[in-house]
């Protein structure tokens, strides 16, 4: 347990370049101190104690805002950033240096017996807000875009966006961070494609419309002009008619 615990400070160094100084990161990362919580209350829970272990996870929770079921089994190097919101379930498996951000969701998606919560291989990146729900496998080296809803399993070296979760990318040695500008939906393009398709038809109506009105009103003009003159003929026969 203290070979784990020190891997989990010395990751907080390595990918949060607000951390400065040990002290710091000791009393002010409360991702840091919910995996505590969560490491002894595992230890108990493995023991078998009825009451202890989830009444340390509610403690955490309460002073780190933090859910971590004492039945889930999370490795080594695991880096929670900033910590709010998140909830692991009692049969999910977190890899190790996982990276998990605020406002994840590792549960369930009903009352299933058995094996109900996700399981994340290492080095697995998931982005604030994300839900990864069901028994599942996430691949090593998957990075889940933020707000994403993963429902499905996902092979290693994958990128996942979207509601549902889509793969939208899959490549080796993919970088421990989530930049979410750099993670493109291809849904979302063809959504937008199809707009511009059609603000361009739109305009190309307009211009139609424009170009039918100019003839349309020279064709009103030149029956006016013919009318007018077969008037003035008429009118000029008639008198020349009646002798005027």
């Amino acid at each position: 347990m203290l070979k784990t615990a020190i891997a989990d400070f010395q990751i907080i160094f390595q990918r949060d370049p607000a951390a400065r100084n040990w002290l710091e990161v000791l009393f002010c990362y409360p991702g840091l101190q919910a995996l505590f919580f969560h490491r002894v209350a595992h230890w108990f829970y493995c023991l078998g104690f009825p009451f202890i272990p989830r009444l340390i996870s509610h403690l955490a929770r309460f002073f780190t805002g933090v859910e971590i079921h004492p039945g889930a089994k999370i490795g080594k190097g695991v880096f929670i950033d900033h910590g709010i919101g998140v909830v692991i379930g009692e049969t999910a498996i977190v890899g190790d240096n996982a990276l998990i951000y605020q406002g994840v969701t590792l549960g369930g998606t009903g009352k299933e017996i058995g094996k109900r919560h996700p399981t994340l291989g290492e080095n697995v990146v998931v982005g604030a807000g994300a839900k990864v729900l069901g028994n599942i496998h996430i691949g090593n080296s998957v990075r889940i875009g933020a707000g994403s809803v993963v429902l499905r399993d996902i092979p290693s070296h994958s990128t996942v966006v979207g509601v549902p979760g889509r793969i939208v990318r899959r490549k080796d040695n993919l970088d421990a961070s989530v930049n979410n500008e750099s993670l493109q939906d291809p849904e979302a393009e063809v959504i937008r494609a199809l707009f511009d398709r059609i603000q361009f038809l739109e305009e190309e109506i307009e211009s139609l419309k424009i170009q039918r009105k100019v003839p349309v009103a020279m064709h009103a003009s030149l029956q006016k002009a013919i009318i007018s003159n077969a008037s003035n003929r008429l009118i000029t026969e008639f008198l020349d008619g009646a002798g005027i």
